[in-house]
């Protein structure tokens, strides 16, 4: 049974580096930008399951009843967790998206799943091919996991493949597990919840990515009322009660998005046009580019990944996702996040280190 990611250890112990592109979220939100009062803290509230005004904000963003939505204080990953720990038992098949997030995948181990993956390939521009998924599975499928936004392309899985892929699962009685974090980051453009096209979907989402706000773990689920009950009560197990303080200012947050998400614009925008020159003068980079999201997914046509990202620390103060993290080891991951110009520096220190090597 694997009980560890090894991309999350990567993440946490590499080395800091001036100019960051291994960034997904976009940078921290300073504490005085939230513009929290200190009657808007305090240290104990009914929070037994929920603090009722946090799951009313979160179902008035996600436009669902409040009996849909679970919160959970440590952010997607959280509820990532719980929300597969509800929908599988231990033995069940699950098909999991290739490439995708590894703490996914480790997630799917942990709790004895057998594990069947389905491509998403940069030839066809990490799109899902609903024939294979359909080959795949069987009646012994219990859940299909994907991210949407992928991660790591950013590429949108548009409203009609998630409807076949829900009826997919309907005819075996599977559920879809749609990690959407990043669907955060399309703001006012982003489609509605997977939620919204049946009972079998349960999808998993935070304010961590799109705006800044990952200081505050706010996680949420939205499933069909039935299971996210179950959630909630499995939860007690895990987590039982959220940090109070994190759900008052959680609330404070959502009240204030449309200011968050000027400033993530402003960011992502600025930072877009940058890469977007920078990929256009590469003929050593090939990169499906999607309009949205705060990540790429380059393959080097030339050259080991791993050499290039161990130069970048090594001399140029300068970090990248390395692509064995998505079981893609010709791909890194870009982020977008960082302030305009340490990526600005940073993307000419990547170019400076493609052509040393």
């Amino acid at each position: 049974m694997n009980t560890q990611s090894t991309y999350m250890q990567w993440a946490k112990k590499r080395p800091k580096v001036k100019y960051d592109l291994a960034l997904s979220g976009i940078l921290n939100l300073p504490f005085p930008e939230l513009e929290a009062q200190i009657e808007d803290i305090d240290l104990n509230g009914d929070n037994s399951y929920g603090y009722a005004p946090l799951v009313d904000a979160l179902a008035e963003h996600c436009d669902v009843p409040a009996e849909q939505v679970v919160t959970i204080s440590g952010g997607t990953s959280m509820a990532n967790h719980l929300a597969m720990a509800a929908a599988i038992e231990h033995g069940d098949e699950v098909l999991v998206e290739e490439p995708t997030y590894e703490p996914l995948l480790a997630l799917a181990e942990y709790f004895g799943a057998r594990v069947k993956r389905f491509s998403r390939s940069a030839e066809n521009g990490f799109r899902i091919d609903l024939e294979e998924l359909e080959r795949e599975v069987n009646s012994a499928t219990k859940l299909i996991v994907l991210t949407n936004l992928h991660n790591p392309s950013s590429t949108l899985t548009d409203e009609p493949t998630l409807c076949r892929i829900g009826e997919i699962a309907a005819n075996v009685g599977a559920r879809v597990l749609v990690d959407e974090v990043y669907l955060e980051a399309m703001f006012e453009n982003a489609p509605r919840s997977s939620v919204h096209l049946g009972p079998q979907f349960v999808s998993t989402s935070s304010l961590t990515k799109g705006y800044g706000l990952s200081g505050l773990r706010c996680g949420w689920i939205l499933a069909e009322p039935g299971l996210a009950e179950r959630m909630r009560l499995l939860h007690d197990i895990f987590g039982a009660l959220a940090p109070h303080p994190a759900e008052r200012l959680s609330v404070v947050a959502l009240q204030k998005l449309p200011k968050f998400i000027a400033r993530a614009q402003h960011i992502l925008e600025a930072n877009r046009a940058v890469l977007n020159d920078f990929l256009d003068s590469r003929e050593d980079l090939r990169t499906v580019r999607p309009p949205q999201g705060t990540t790429c997914f380059p393959r080097l046509m030339k050259g080991r990944v791993d050499d290039l990202s161990d130069l970048l620390h090594a001399k140029y103060d300068t970090a990248i996702v390395p692509g064995r993290f998505f079981a893609s080891p010709r791909h890194f991951r870009i982020g977008m996040c960082a302030e305009p110009e340490f990526l600005s520096e940073g993307i000419k220190r990547l170019g400076a280190a493609l052509d040393e090597l």
